[in-house]
């Protein structure tokens, strides 16, 4: 990656993810006083006085192998300090040195990286003693608080000023987000996709907490997956962590280009399924539809058309969203789903021109009159495509508010005929004439 990559390590609860909501500069990381709430690496662009990075946030380092969680995370810190250009080893100014601090230091003196060492919880470094901290042989510490922002500049000065410069500006990337009820397999497809484990995989449900962004190109195109939380039933999000994962799950949606629906190929479609895709298709994002653990499920003559279909018939606009039929414990059909990707986001931002729009409507009201209102005409004169991602189609007509919502489903429906524009919402908007 040519942009430099910082990623946060310590033991639990020393406020690294506070740290990271407050160098990106919004509430991205999930932070609670709980031991352990940050399981995945967490991804996100940063910049200070001009210079670029990735900032990483990444779970707290225990030392016990009683705990598979534990084990798990600590694997992901490792691969996260092996990614890293530098590392910022976060303490608890407060509480001291702990010996888990220094099993930390040790990891970082092995991997052979440079690192800064970062004193958190300073209110008042005037009136706290770093003096224990020497024995880390890292230096002066650079006292902060995350929380209320006291030497963060200073922080970040001292960081920027270590860190590689970037060999050039990234392009503008594509945001995929990956969404999807709880324990369908949203993490394992993107680790598939990527060739390696970056994502927490375990067997329980809710693994992923945090909506978790993780670059990758394809064909010379920059792409960022977000691993989302899965989206529960409002009655089942009965925690602060849930209902965050939740929001953040909503958010990532609304910050996203393009939506990958991962669905359970055995339990099928569920009504918080609809509720999410619907979520992501009215909000103008562009949709997949990724049937996973395809290997499992029972086959019949045509059986994918017929879970397709049953689709279509709980929520129509899955019509005109491509479906992939996969496993991602097997591999099938995975790279597909970057093809799709790629050909959602072509149709996403096609643009038709005025003649031919203005052509198509024509057509379609001459094979069917909009319905009048009683003492007032309703005619429509002209169209015109007025913006792309998602395509937005104006109609403009002498009343315009008396077109009736089923005539401008038949206009909609009579555009995608033309043009396609599959795997994304089509927006027809009725304006009154000009002049």
């Amino acid at each position: 990656m040519s942009v430099p990559v910082i990623a946060l390590v310590g033991r639990p609860n020393v406020g690294k993810s506070a740290l990271f909501n407050r160098i990106i500069g919004e509430n991205s990381a999930i932070v609670s006083e709980e031991a352990g709430t940050t399981r995945d690496r967490h991804f996100a662009r940063a910049d200070w006085n001009g210079r670029q990075f990735w900032l990483v946030d990444t779970g707290g380092l225990t030392d016990d192998p009683r705990i598979p969680m534990d084990v798990e995370i600590k694997r992901q810190v490792l691969q996260a300090i092996a990614e890293a250009d530098l590392l910022m080893l976060v303490v608890d100014a407060k509480a001291g040195l702990h010996p888990s601090d220094t099993r930390v230091v040790d990891l970082l003196r092995e991997a052979q990286k440079p690192w800064v060492l970062v004193a958190n919880k300073v209110d008042d470094p005037r009136t706290t003693d770093f003096y224990e901290f020497y024995e880390l042989g890292a230096g002066d510490p650079v006292p902060v608080s995350a929380v209320n922002g006291k030497n963060s500049g200073d922080l970040l000065d001292a960081v920027v000023e270590r860190i590689p410069p970037s060999e050039e500006e990234e392009p503008e990337a594509l945001r995929v987000a990956v969404i999807g009820r709880p324990n369908v397999g949203k993490s394992s497809i993107i680790n598939r996709l990527l060739g390696e484990d970056r994502l927490v995989v375990a067997d329980s449900a809710g693994t992923t907490r945090d909506s978790i962004d993780t670059p990758m190109n394809f064909h010379g195109k920059k792409l960022i997956f977000v691993d989302t939380a899965g989206l529960r039933r409002q009655s089942k999000v009965d925690d602060g962590i849930e209902f965050y994962s939740s929001l953040r799950t909503r958010r990532a949606i609304e910050r996203a280009d393009i939506c990958v629906l991962v669905l359970d190929a055995v339990e099928g479609l569920h009504n918080q399924d609809l509720k999410i895709s619907a979520l992501a298709w009215e909000q103008g994002r562009g949709l997949i539809v990724v049937v996973n653990k395809w290997d499992l499920k029972e086959k019949e003559t045509q059986t994918a058309k017929t879970f397709q279909t049953e689709c279509e018939e709980k929520a129509p606009f899955f019509k005109f969203v491509p479906f992939i039929f996969t496993s991602a414990l097997s591999g099938q059909r995975i790279t597909k789903i970057l093809d799709a990707i790629v050909e959602v986001e072509k149709e996403r931002g096609k643009r038709i021109t005025t003649s031919q729009v203005n052509s198509t409507l024509e057509q379609l009201v001459a094979r069917r009159q909009p319905p009048q209102a009683a003492g007032r005409e309703v005619k429509l004169n002209y169209a015109t495509q007025v913006e792309a991602s998602p395509p937005t189609i104006a109609v403009f007509g002498n009343n315009p508010d008396l077109v009736q919502e089923h005539y401008i489903r038949y206009l909609q429906n009579g555009f995608r005929e033309a043009w396609g524009f599959t795997g994304n919402p089509l927006k027809v908007v009725m304006r009154s004439k000009r002049g």
